[in-house]
């Protein structure tokens, strides 16, 4: 029986196409991404509870697998950010697609009792956005 600890997840990493587009993305729903990662292969950005998202080109990505090749567009991820509640949820969904991202599914009462909208991110990731119905 081992005396060490379990391993603890520390970071999600995401490989994009367009380092600054993502990160413009995700600086709409409020990551702190260190300014001038913009063109860096990799960046990151705390989260809390201590975990990290990291973002890195898909050069980078080949760096580490030369055969890797980007997923499909769409291919689940599972983000989801908490809302302050359904207003917000709307609201963040019109800004993220009035800036020009797609939206996937148009904010809708959830029957597991959420507002609950997603966006796809420059990638094609859908991103949930959610709050609790009162």
């Amino acid at each position: 029986m081992s005396t060490r600890p379990a391993p603890r997840l520390d970071a999600i990493g995401l490989v994009v196409a367009d380092m600054a587009a993502s990160l413009a993305f995700y600086r709409r729903l409020g990551l702190a991404v260190p300014d001038g990662c913009d063109t860096a292969p990799h960046a990151e950005a705390p989260l809390p509870g201590g975990l990290r998202l990291m973002w890195d080109t898909h050069e980078t990505a080949r760096t580490l697998d030369p055969r890797w090749a980007p997923p499909p567009a769409g291919t689940p991820t599972g983000l989801a950010f908490a809302c302050a509640d359904p207003a917000h949820v709307d609201a963040v969904y019109a800004e993220l697609t009035a800036a020009g991202h797609t939206g996937q599914k148009a904010p809708w009462d959830a029957d597991w009792g959420q507002r609950y909208a997603v966006v796809q991110d420059p990638d094609g990731r859908g991103v949930d956005l959610f709050a609790p119905l009162p």
